[in-house]
C-alpha cells in the first residue's frame, strides 16, 4: 500500500470545538500523526455536545478520528514542560484557545517561532489576533450573524441560521489548506511560516458575492427560502403529489428547453418579461406562478423525468435520512466503519480521492487514551508518569 502523503509529519494540537479539530482531522486523514492535547477530567468540551452516537458526541466522532489524545493540564508548570517536549518533536502546532490564552501559555505564534524555527504554528481565532475585536470570543452562530449570513438565510417570515457550523467549517478548511501550503513552503525553501485564520474572515470570504451585489446595487439579495436570490427560475416547486422538486436554469439554452419541453409553453422563450436572466429575476413572481401551475399538474417523478430529458439539473429536496440512503454514497462506496469508544460508527470517506492513496480512518480516541504512551516516548519514566498523575497534571 502506498504510504500516505503526510506520513512522518507530527501535529500537536491544543484544540476544542469544531474549527481546529476539523483542520487537524484532515491532516490525520492524509497520514499525519495528530496528538490532541485535552484537559484532564473531561477533555475537549465538544465531547459533551450530545450523546447520540453510542453515547459519544456526533460532533466529536466526526472531527477526531485517527488522533491520539493526551490529557494535560497546561495551567501547571509541569504540564507546560510536557507540552514543550511535545513541541520539540512537532512539525505543526495548532491552537484555537480563547483570546489571550496562547500568549499567557507562551504558545502564541511569535513565541513559538523564536523557540522552534522549523515549527509551523497555526492560530485559529474568532476575529483575528489583532484589530478591535481581537479579545472577543466567537462561536459559529455569532459569526454567521456578524458576517450578515443570517440576514440572507430564511424567508419573508424571518431569518435563520445555516443548519451546519459553516463558519467553523470555513475556518477549518482554510487552516488545513494554509498548513499544507506552509509544509510545502518549508519543504521547498526551508522557511517555516506561521498560519493564522479567523472564523470571521473565513466566512467573510464566502460572503463575497452578496457583498459585491449589495455594494454595487445598493440593496442586499432578498431572503426567499429555497429560491435563489439572484437567479430565476432556481428553486423548489411543489408537484401534484406534494413533493418538492428543485431545478436551476443557468443559461438561455436551458431556459428555452424548460419552456418548450417542461412548461409546454414555447411562446415564453420570446416573452420580453423573461428574455434575460435579469428580466426573469425582475418578474420572479409571475414566472414562479407559471412554473407552480405546471408542476401542480404532474407527480414529482414525472416532473423530474421531464427535466432530465430537457437537460436541466434538478433534485428532490431530501431530508437527512434520505441523504444517508443516497444512491451516490452507496454506489461509490463512501461509507466506512470507524471505531469510537465502546462501539463503531459509519463515517464518510474524505471527499478528495488521491489516486493510489487510502485515507487513514483510525478510531476516535477516548479522552487521555494515549497519555502514557506519548509521555513514555518523550522520555518520562513510569515513576515520572505516576508523579504527574498524582499531581493531577495528566
Amino acid at each position: 500500500m502506498t504510504e500516505p502523503p503526510l506520513s512522518g509529519i507530527t501535529v500537536v494540537s491544543v484544540e476544542q470545538a469544531v474549527a481546529a479539530p476539523f483542520a487537524t482531522r484532515q491532516l490525520a486523514d492524509l497520514g499525519a500523526r495528530v496528538i490532541k492535547v485535552e484537559r484532564p477530567g473531561g477533555g475537549d468540551f465538544a465531547r459533551r455536545y450530545d450523546t447520540t452516537v453510542h453515547g459519544q458526541s456526533s460532533y466529536f466522532v466526526w472531527l477526531n478520528r485517527s488522533k491520539e489524545s493526551v490529557a494535560l493540564d497546561l495551567k501547571t508548570p509541569l504540564g507546560r514542560e510536557v507540552l514543550e517536549r511535545l513541541l520539540g518533536t512537532a512539525d505543526v502546532f495548532v491552537q484555537n484557545l480563547a483570546p489571550g490564552a496562547a500568549a499567557r501559555l507562551g504558545v502564541d505564534a511569535a513565541s513559538l517561532t523564536r523557540r522552534y524555527p522549523s515549527l509551523i504554528p497555526c492560530t485559529v481565532s474568532g476575529y483575528g489576533t489583532s484589530g478591535p475585536w481581537a479579545d472577543r470570543k466567537a462561536y459559529d452562530l455569532l459569526v454567521q450573524c456578524q458576517t450578515g449570513l443570517v440576514s440572507l438565510t430564511g424567508d419573508e417570515r424571518g431569518t435563520a441560521r445555516v443548519g451546519i457550523s459553516v463558519a467553523d467549517i470555513a475556518a477549518g478548511m482554510y487552516a488545513y489548506s494554509g498548513i499544507l501550503t506552509a509544509l510545502f513552503t518549508r519543504a521547498t525553501s526551508g522557511v517555516a511560516r506561521a498560519v493564522e485564520v479567523s472564523l470571521f474572515e473565513a466566512l467573510a470570504e464566502w460572503m463575497s458575492q452578496p457583498a459585491n451585489y449589495t455594494r454595487h446595487s445598493g440593496t442586499q439579495p432578498p431572503r426567499i427560502g429555497t429560491q435563489h436570490a439572484t437567479i430565476a427560475p432556481y428553486g423548489a416547486y411543489t408537484a401534484a403529489d406534494g413533493k418538492e422538486v428543485l431545478f436551476s436554469i443557468q443559461n438561455e439554452t436551458e431556459w428555452a428547453a424548460l419552456c418548450e419541453q417542461v412548461l409546454e409553453s414555447p411562446d415564453l422563450v420570446a416573452d420580453p418579461r423573461f428574455a434575460t436572466g435579469s428580466d426573469r429575476v425582475a418578474h420572479r413572481d409571475e414566472l414562479n406562478a407559471i412554473v407552480a401551475e405546471r408542476f401542480g399538474r404532474g407527480d414529482s417523478a414525472d416532473i423530474s423525468k421531464l427535466l432530465d430529458q430537457a437537460g436541466i439539473a434538478n433534485a428532490g429536496v431530501n431530508d437527512v435520512a434520505e441523504f444517508l440512503a443516497h444512491p451516490v454514497l452507496s454506489g461509490r462506496d463512501r461509507w466506512r466503519d470507524v471505531g469510537i469508544p465502546g462501539a463503531v460508527a459509519p463515517a464518510l470517506v474524505p471527499p478528495v480521492d488521491l489516486a493510489g492513496i487510502t485515507p487513514r480512518m483510525d478510531p476516535v480516541p477516548a479522552a487521555g487514551e494515549h497519555t502514557e504512551q506519548v509521555l513514555t516516548e518523550l522520555g518520562y519514566s513510569p515513576g515520572d508518569i505516576d508523579g504527574l498523575r498524582s499531581g493531577n497534571v495528566i
